[in-house]
């Protein structure tokens, strides 16, 4: 199986992709550790600081040392050099907050998965000409589900995540499943800054147990 069917196999199977960042390396790894707990097996940690490249490395070795099975993605990737420094170190996909055919082209030729944030039908079509798979629908809170529901029959072959503003809520969630999409991203909604500045790890692993189960439930309906 390819790599990239690998990854997209690991999201689709959780429902959900959950993203952060932290400037602090242990509250980095002790995250990690938490949602790994919960039964995440593909993360996606967000290159929003500077501490982001050396903390994103430790985390890979880390992984590499107790959680194998744990696909670790960067997020936030704007340009191709960001992109170099990250396969570098080990991520094993990639996800941003816009199109960025450099990037795309770059990981394509790497067989890694890119997902790049799209909120028109234009930018979606630029992505999947560019052989782009997974597409992640950002800000999800303000496209909502009825977009998607708009535009998913003229996109049969690609894959679909909201990001940004999505709610731990069942409404919220099966809303968005509801309208076809195959995972949602959660972010700050999951592990928000107050948990992580608290060091509240138990809380973080026993919320994403909780987001997990309400996924499988509503796949399952």
């Amino acid at each position: 199986m390819s790599k990239i069917q690998n990854v997209t196999d690991a999201i689709i199977a959780q429902g959900m992709l959950p993203l952060y960042f932290n400037a602090d390396e242990n509250v980095t790894i002790e995250v990690l550790r938490a949602i790994y707990r919960a039964g995440i097996k593909a993360v996606e940690y967000t290159s929003r600081g500077e501490t982001a490249l050396s903390n994103f490395t430790k985390m890979v070795e880390v992984r590499n040392a107790e959680m194998p099975d744990l696909l670790l993605g960067i997020g936030t990737i704007k340009n191709q050099k960001q992109a170099e420094e990250y396969f570098a170190v080990g991520a094993d996909f990639f996800i941003s907050p816009g199109f960025v055919p450099e990037v795309a082209t770059y990981l394509a030729a790497k067989g890694v998965l890119y997902s790049p944030g799209c909120m028109t039908p234009t930018e979606i079509i630029a992505a999947e000409n560019a052989g782009v798979k997974f597409i992640k629908l950002f800000p999800g809170n303000m496209l909502g589900p009825d977009f998607l529901s708009g535009i998913k029959d003229i996109f049969p072959n690609l894959v679909f995540m909201p990001t940004g503003g999505v709610d731990t809520t069942s409404e919220n969630i099966s809303g968005w499943f509801k309208a076809g999409v195959s995972a949602v991203g959660m972010g700050s909604k999951l592990i928000s800054k107050q948990l992580m500045a608290d060091k509240d790890y138990a809380t973080i692993e026993s919320e994403t147990v909780k987001v997990l189960a309400l996924i499988n439930t509503i796949k399952s309906k």
